[in-house]
């Protein structure tokens, strides 16, 4: 698990994760499953089918792609330690006729947060969505997550609005048989 040791010099590296390593499958889980249990990420634990499974059902999607924040830790197994995670999920946009790329989750261990982590992701994220020829980022945020509204404007997101006149996107979900647990917020 990420160290709660943090320090404004310590060296951060983004790299995108190869869901087939071990290493990094962990990470992944580990730090989404972080999110979960945060009231920002419904606050209920993934399932350990979830656990399991992510990392595979994300290496058979090829619109799928992850990016994990390391932190330099030379007490670490591997001189380093994760501390945060971003998943993208690639659409298509048919007003543009050209993929997006869709900030699915975005992950800073606690101990981490305010070290502007988020911010080297994001960056990271956008360039690989120039790489699949994206015309642009999207995500959703809760309305309440006010630090991570900030960070994402901070990268140049805003409300998405065609016509001013008819107000701003909504963001929308439909629970479907077999979809998994729902957090209670949800409810």
């Amino acid at each position: 698990m990420p160290s709660t040791t943090t320090d404004a010099l310590t060296p951060i590296t983004v790299r995108r994760v190869d869901y087939g390593d071990a290493r990094q499958a962990r990470a992944l889980v580990e730090l989404l499953d972080s999110y979960a249990k945060d009231v920002a990420g419904g606050g209920v634990p993934l399932s350990a089918e979830v656990l399991r499974g992510l990392p595979e059902a994300l290496r058979r999607r090829p619109q799928a792609f992850s990016v994990i924040a390391w932190a330099a830790d030379a007490a670490a197994p591997h001189g380093e330690v994760p501390v945060g995670l971003v998943n993208c999920l690639e659409g298509f946009s048919t007003f543009v006729c050209r993929p997006l790329v869709n900030v699915h989750d975005v992950v800073v261990a606690f101990g981490w947060r305010g070290h502007r982590i988020a911010q080297r992701m994001l960056q990271s994220v956008e360039a690989l969505a120039r790489e699949r020829g994206a015309c642009k980022l999207t995500l959703e945020v809760l309305s309440g997550n006010r630090s991570a509204l900030r960070a994402y404007e901070r990268e140049g997101f805003a409300a998405y609005t065609l016509d001013p006149s008819m107000g701003q996107a909504q963001f929308l979900q439909k629970m479907l048989d077999g979809a998994g647990p729902v957090p209670p917020a949800v409810l």
